[in-house]
C-alpha cells in the first residue's frame, strides 16, 4: 500500500524532531499499512537530499520508453 503524503510529512517529522528510527515510526503509525522498507527508503531519501519531493529527471528517460 501506498504511503500518503500526510504520512511522509508525519514520518519526516518524526525522524526530524524526534530522532525515531525505522522501527519506532512503524509502532507509531499502526493500522496505516506502511512496510518498514519503504520507511526506511524514504528515511534515505530525506538523508541524501532533505527533502520528500521527487528530484525533476528521476523518472525514465525518454530514449528508454518502448514506442507503443
Amino acid at each position: 500500500m501506498k504511503i500518503s503524503q500526510e504520512d511522509v510529512i508525519l514520518i519526516k517529522n518524526l525522524y526530524l524532531s524526534k530522532q525515531y528510527g525505522e522501527r519506532k515510526m512503524l509502532s507509531e503509525l499502526p493500522g496505516k499499512g506502511c512496510k518498514l522498507g519503504s520507511i526506511d527508503s524514504l528515511l534515505k531519501r530525506i538523508l541524501k537530499t532533505g527533502t520528500i519531493v521527487r528530484q525533476p529527471g528521476s523518472d525514465r528517460p525518454h530514449s528508454a520508453r518502448s514506442s507503443g
